[in-house]
């Protein structure tokens, strides 16, 4: 029989967790969304760029939802059990609190190897495949939106001008002024047209039907040349993660690395996985109800639980970047306190105890 209630509070603990999780997402994405739409029509992106954006912060996301998705899944899952007497009948079985952690850690080990990968691996991806995207779009919209009747700059070395664009995107009276070295060009054109390559990186303006001035600020000499189309490229730069955004490092760049902010990084992502454990085990204790307590009497305390947590490795990761706290010790402390606590509620339902005097009968 015991096999069948393994598999019966697993069940109700799997379900659990997917639906809480789920709604946790649909939440955070749906707030998401309104804000990216917000900027994409400000900034005129397309909507392929917010829907690949949305996908790559749910996947950072998930690292901080599973496992407060897991603690309230036990919880729930439990607190039902408890409140419809199902759990008085699982004790009946001889199932004591101690074998209640075995369904409960078999889906944590899934779950952690989960929140490993997202953590170490898919996340980062993510975040650094985000900024990508983002500074991207930025730049070409940026390029490709010129306002008729104010100056654009696009780096340190061209500046934009068009007097008026008319619905086919066409600029009229256009100046452009680019800077090589200590030589200044001025073109001024009747009209131009804009055409950016396949990748997105290189922008050409094509100028038609204008007079172009090359020359050396400050010195008489300059070349004068009309044309009748005048094209100049615009290469955006290479996206590159900054240095200071250690969110954006492979997990590889990180180990071995004295820097604190390093350290603190590393530190961050191996929380996850350690914390769906931890909070496996807190659950458990946790979700225990007490007669004519409702269904989610403990869900507050446990939301409460999981905040302090979470604000403890918050602040355990900034004592590590600020050196106040060695690298080395990590926010493993955190983790251990938590447990503490867990072992706390045992000692406080007589688990522990109970154990205790069960080892002794059996001596006996």
């Amino acid at each position: 029989m015991t096999p069948i209630i393994d598999r019966y509070l697993a069940r109700e603990v799997a379900q659990s967790w997917l639906a809480v999780t789920g709604v946790l997402l649909v939440i955070l994405v749906s707030n998401q969304l309104s804000r990216a739409l917000q900027q994409a029509a400000e900034r005129n992106l397309p909507q392929e760029i917010v829907t690949r954006l949305l996908a790559l912060s749910t996947v950072e996301n998930l690292t901080v939802l599973m496992p407060v998705g897991l603690l309230l899944a036990i919880v729930l899952a439990f607190g039902r059990l408890y409140h419809e007497s199902e759990m008085t009948a699982v004790r009946a079985c001889g199932i004591g609190a101690w074998r209640l952690y075995r369904p409960v850690f078999a889906l944590t080990v899934i779950g952690a190897a989960a929140l490993a990968w997202l953590s170490f691996v898919a996340a980062p991806d993510a975040a650094r495949g985000g900024y990508e995207i983002r500074s991207l779009a930025l730049r070409s919209a940026q390029l490709g939106n010129l306002t008729a009747g104010r100056f654009r700059s696009f780096g340190s070395d061209i500046v934009f001008y068009a007097q008026r664009v008319d619905r086919q995107g066409v600029l009229w009276d256009v100046f452009v002024e680019r800077t090589r070295g200590d030589r200044t060009e001025v073109a001024v054109a009747e009209r131009a047209e804009h055409r950016v390559s396949d990748d997105g990186t290189l922008h050409t303006v094509t100028l038609y039907n204008g007079t172009r001035y090359d020359g050396v600020a400050g010195r008489p000499e300059f070349r004068i040349t009309a044309f009748q189309a005048h094209g100049i490229p615009v290469r955006l730069p290479d996206v590159a993660a900054p240095k200071d955004r250690r969110d954006l490092m492979a997990t590889g760049e990180l180990l071995g690395s004295a820097d604190p902010q390093d350290q603190a990084q590393l530190a961050w992502r191996t929380a996850a996985p350690v914390m769906a454990f931890v909070l496996a085990f807190l659950a458990v204790p946790l979700s225990r109800l007490r007669p004519r307590q409702g269904r989610y009497a403990r869900v507050g305390h446990a939301i409460l639980v999981y905040f302090i947590y979470f604000s403890l490795l918050s602040a355990g990761k900034v004592w590590i970047e600020r050196g106040k706290m060695p690298g080395e010790l990590g926010l493993w402390w955190v983790h251990i306190a938590m447990l503490g606590y867990a072992l706390a509620l045992l000692v406080r339902d007589g688990t522990l105890r109970l154990k205790r005097t069960a080892t002794r009968v059996a001596e006996s």
